[in-house]
């Protein structure tokens, strides 16, 4: 008997597919469900002592639902190996990743050694994120450090001018140098560096995205956050999503701390869609509210603007 051809096969078995097999698989393969984090700063936010504990924003993301949990290293009590395994092992119970590190770094100083600094403590935070298992780890410019303090800063919408003396393109290769002392770290320990739009030189998309081409590494790419464009944010954001690791997402139920945004989360999910952004959706809560009551509501919105309620 000759052996049946593909068409009289499809013809005589019902329900075969005539699409194409990568085709037929593409057409049968569901959306990928939105993965959501929340940062142990919603919930300590630092003015709320009795949430600081990461241990216990450990379970509290279990318990609303989230799927991973983004630390604040400032938030840390001890960087002792006891303690961060210890964190380690109490996400793993709950079924949480730990998949996200946010740290401070100050570059825009004309002392060496104080950049010098800076980037030893960035490689310092690698370390800690290999320890725990994260892998990307939020990192910033600094900022100029002319405004009195940040409650100054943010009045001026974070707009600050450069030190006196100095330019921003004196700040330009200051940051480009102390980043790319630590690639070579973050590449060995697999941890992928974001750079935040972060006021100083982040304050804009094109001071990040200037940064990153500069260095043009795999290991340093964008911590896109969705509060800290101030005015016209939906362009900018889209400027920066195609290298986005890891998405910040602000809410403010109860008013701002510092100010207040209203932001169109729907469109932001569909931006992120056509950009193919495949990685956490992490809250950033900065309200007012309780945090144990307006988490879990931040968590409700996003999942309906992701099309997950």
């Amino acid at each position: 008997m000759s052996p049946l051809s593909r068409r009289t096969l499809l013809a005589a078995v019902p329900g075969l597919s005539l699409l194409a097999p990568a085709a037929a698989h593409a057409a049968q393969t569901p959306a990928r469900r939105q993965r959501f984090a929340v940062s142990t700063y919603s919930f300590w936010q630092f003015r709320h002592a009795e949430t600081r504990d990461i241990e216990k924003c450990i379970d509290f993301a279990s318990e609303m639902g989230f799927d991973g949990v983004e630390i604040l290293h400032r938030q840390l009590e001890s960087e002792e190996p006891g303690y961060l395994q210890r964190l380690k092992r109490r996400a793993f119970v709950n079924g949480l990743d730990l998949c996200g590190f946010s740290t401070h770094q100050g570059f825009l100083n004309p002392d060496p050694a104080v950049r010098q600094k800076n980037a030893d403590h960035t490689l310092h935070c690698i370390e800690l994120a290999y320890q725990l298992g994260i892998p990307t780890l939020r990192v910033n410019t600094g900022t100029w450090g002319t405004s009195k303090d940040f409650d100054d800063l943010m009045k001026n919408r974070g707009i600050e001018p450069p030190r006196e003396g100095y330019t921003d393109e004196d700040g330009f290769g200051w940051v480009v140098d102390g980043l790319g002392k630590c690639l070579d770290a973050a590449a060995k320990a697999g941890v992928t560096l974001g750079l935040e739009n972060h006021w100083g030189l982040g304050r804009t998309p094109e001071g990040v995205l200037r940064i990153v081409n500069a260095l043009n590494s795999p290991w340093l790419q964008v911590t896109m956050d969705t509060g800290n464009f101030l005015e016209d944010p939906y362009d900018r954001l889209e400027l920066l999503a195609p290298k986005a690791v890891l998405v910040q997402t602000k809410t403010y139920y109860g008013g701002g701390l510092w100010y207040t945004l209203e932001l169109d989360y729907p469109r932001i999910a569909k931006m992120l869609r056509q950009h193919n952004y495949r990685g956490y959706v992490s809250l950033e809560f900065e309200g007012k509210a309780p945090p144990l009551e307006a988490v879990p509501q931040s968590l409700a919105m996003l999942r309906a603007a992701f099309g997950q309620a």
